[in-house]
């Protein structure tokens, strides 16, 4: 009988794949937030407002990323994992962005608290006249999510690590027996 034996990654390593992860992620919300930003900006300047808080944008996708690495952590989304990749890719997207939500919000108040507003003052920054405005955001919230985990879903479908190989070192994958490869004719 042969045994196992699993290491447990170092401290270090660990940390240099958690920087990694947090890195990656806050490029993507950067770069997903930026368009964003970037459309305001030019609606703005359109109506004569010079606006272009791109040194916002990056503390929002280093938080945002970093609640998410935490929603990870807690296993926040995973259920109907034995079903079509649709459904857990929705669930997930769909917690993450209620997470996201009740962060952002727990963010406003203490940001607000800090400058000595009011909880109803503090909140009140993301409704009343910005409601729409707040509830656009969310909406493309979710549309950044919901390719972002399904990337996950299906990597972790194929095997960890294996999509990012696929994409971004090797084809190698087409030589194997995996049902991803027999599903896919090779290209001569």
């Amino acid at each position: 009988m042969a045994t196992e034996t699993t290491t447990k990654p170092t401290l270090g390593r660990r940390a240099v794949h958690e920087f990694k992860e947090l890195a990656i992620l806050t490029a993507y919300l950067y770069v997903t937030l930026g368009a964003v930003i970037l459309m305001k900006a030019a609606v703005l300047h359109g109506a004569g407002v010079s606006f272009i808080p791109w040194g916002i944008a990056i503390v929002k996708a280093l938080v945002l990323a970093k609640f998410m690495l935490i929603g990870r952590a807690m296993n926040i989304g995973e259920r109907y994992t034995t079903q079509p990749l649709i459904w857990p890719t929705l669930h997930k997207s769909f917690a993450f962005l209620v997470l996201l939500v009740v962060l952002t919000i727990i963010e406003e108040v203490v940001v607000g608290l800090f400058h000595q507003q009011s909880v109803a003052a503090s909140l009140g920054e993301l409704t009343g006249a910005k409601l729409y405005e707040t509830l656009a955001g969310y909406i493309i919230m979710l549309l950044v999510l919901i390719p972002y985990i399904a990337w996950g879903v299906l990597d972790e479908a194929l095997g960890e690590g294996r999509l990012t190989r696929m994409f971004f070192v090797d084809r190698g994958w087409a030589n194997s027996s995996s049902p991803a490869s027999t599903a896919r004719p090779r290209a001569s």
